[in-house]
């Protein structure tokens, strides 16, 4: 049973339900009264957010480094980061870290490919977005990532950093992003979307979206849990 280490706080919505997920759901593998031993670094979300937003990826490699190293240090043997957008950088990170970093990408790459998938839909983060980090892996399967137009982008952009960081959560908001996951299932005949940001489970689901949603936060646990069991 590994010690897991998780960058949260990117942001607090999100991290809470990825403490409760992964505690419960080791607890439910191990079938007996056990919680797993873990600690989570919070750090903040809008610096990520500016660090991204400026281009500053060295700076924002060492500002999630020092949260990794001051995991390891409390015992950590494998970590995660509680978000998509940080995954930037996630190849450099990975490149000066002694424990292993289990990638939201990748795991989410492995389930489309488990599903059948070859073409999906991505909405995030204007930098999840628009950036070649997140889609590599999934061309590299053959699988074509499809992102809404750009006026859509920054919608999406401006209503996660506005609201869903913030845990606000409005209807008018929802329908629009039904909208516009109905478009590119028109447009671009998508077969499922990639929640890629991990608020966007506050507001989307496959019971109010036109396609099936990949719910990165709940694959991403997913597989951590299985790393901590080994």
């Amino acid at each position: 049973m590994k010690k897991l280490g998780l960058i949260g706080g990117m942001g607090p919505e999100s991290t809470i339900p990825y403490y409760r997920d992964i505690v419960y759901g080791i607890k439910q593998r191990v079938g007996k009264d056990y919680y797993p031993q873990l600690t989570i670094e919070s750090v903040n979300v809008f610096k990520v957010l500016k660090l991204c937003r400026e281009n500053r990826h060295e700076e924002l490699t060492n500002y999630l480094l020092e949260a990794i190293n001051n995991l390891e240090r409390s015992g950590a043997e494998i970590a995660a980061l509680s978000a998509n957008t940080p995954h930037i950088v996630f190849d450099r990170l990975k490149e000066q870290t002694s424990i292993p970093l289990i990638s939201i990408i990748e795991a989410t790459c492995q389930e489309a490919e488990h599903r059948g998938l070859n073409k999906i839909g991505l909405l995030g983060t204007i930098f999840t977005m628009t950036g070649d980090f997140y889609k590599k892996p999934f061309y590299e399967k053959n699988i074509e990532i499809v992102v809404p137009s750009s006026l859509s982008m920054e919608f999406i952009n401006e209503k996660i950093t506005k609201e869903l960081e913030l845990g606000i959560v409005k209807e008018e908001t929802r329908k629009s992003f039904q909208k516009i996951i109905m478009q590119m299932k028109d447009e671009d005949n998508i077969q499922a979307v990639i929640l890629g940001c991990t608020e966007l489970p506050l507001i989307l689901s496959d019971e109010v979206s036109s396609v099936p949603c990949l719910d990165t936060m709940q694959i991403h646990i997913a597989s951590i849990i299985n790393a901590i069991l080994g």
